[in-house]
């Protein structure tokens, strides 16, 4: 069980208890095919929100935005 998780992109530690992330980040987990160069490979990162942020702001096309009414 890990106690902190740390942004890849700025180093932050983002801390978790009980397996449970305190506070938001995007993660991704890539499982690489047949035709990348990484064939076979796993790569895993987290990005805090406001590496996120940054990089969001970089994109040349915008981020699709949903407006969320209700959580569950």
């Amino acid at each position: 069980m890990m106690d902190v998780i740390r942004c890849n992109m700025c180093g932050k530690e983002l801390s978790v208890r009980n397996d449970i992330l305190m506070e938001d980040a995007i993660i991704i987990s890539k499982k690489w095919g047949y035709f990348s160069k990484k064939d076979g490979e796993t790569h895993r990162i987290c990005i805090c929100e406001d590496c996120y942020d940054r990089l969001a702001d970089s994109f040349a096309v915008p981020v699709q935005r949903d407006e969320t009414a209700e959580y569950m």
